[in-house]
């Protein structure tokens, strides 16, 4: 089995041309392409918390579907946010054929909203667990977060092969908050995705379990892509 993993920050749909444009954002997934995709600042800042890609559009205009934690419509303070469709920002898209088995929000140790979200996906009779996150400024909370994702996984019923991704914020070119990993995890790193114009640093990383071949992984590069967001997207083609 091989499946196209991707992550991108789409930073609330603005892109350096300082416009809002989500079919554009559309554009560029569908460039990459990819069998599940984890997104990050996927809703707007203020307000109501509006998801920059309606439920209805990924629907009508992609292959893909939003999957979300029960709850995580729910604001800070317990009000419901009809108009999101994702945690903290957080958004997993995966291939309508793709079954999903569960989903729920991962709670970080944080003092700003971050998240988390899991989920065990099931292709035929192979069944993958996913983590997608948007991981803390601070170093040492990073290494906290990323300490929080990993227990969570252990504590899933049942072993899967793991996929995290996500806007990990390391500029290490090291591992900086991957120190803690375990030797059964592995640390990928696609290459340069922000700043978009110009990229210095790696801070969108995939990081996989051992059961994992990796056959490709890189940054897409595109026209579209160049302008889209701050960040590019990124991402790796694994094989069971």
């Amino acid at each position: 089995m091989r499946l196209t993993f991707a992550s991108y920050n789409i930073h609330k749909g603005v892109g350096l041309d300082r416009r809002r444009d989500p079919d554009r954002i559309l554009g560029i997934l569908r460039e990459i392409d990819a069998d599940v995709i984890a997104l990050q600042e996927a809703d707007r800042r203020f307000g109501t918390r509006e998801a920059v890609l309606s439920r209805q559009a990924i629907l009508e205009h992609s292959p893909w579907r939003p999957i979300a934690p029960n709850g995580a419509m729910t604001g800070r303070g317990g009000g419901a946010r009809p108009a999101s469709i994702g945690w903290h920002g957080n958004v997993l898209l995966v291939r309508r054929e793709i079954a999903v088995d569960a989903v729920g929000a991962v709670p970080l140790p944080t003092l700003e909203p971050r998240g988390a979200i899991c989920a065990d996906l099931r292709v035929g009779q192979a069944r993958l667990r996913v983590v997608g996150m948007h991981l803390d400024l601070s170093g040492l909370r990073r290494r906290h977060q990323l300490q929080a994702i990993c227990d969570h996984v252990g504590r899933c019923a049942g072993a899967a092969p793991t996929v995290l991704m996500g806007d990990m914020n390391e500029w290490s070119a090291a591992r900086g908050a991957f120190r803690g990993l375990e030797e059964s995890w592995r640390l990928l790193a696609p290459g340069r995705s922000f700043p978009a114009r110009r990229p210095v640093a790696q801070l969108d990383r995939i990081v996989v379990s051992g059961e994992w071949q990796v056959e490709d992984l890189g940054v897409h590069h595109s026209a579209l892509s160049a302008v889209g967001s701050d960040h590019l997207p990124v991402w790796a083609r694994l094989a069971l």
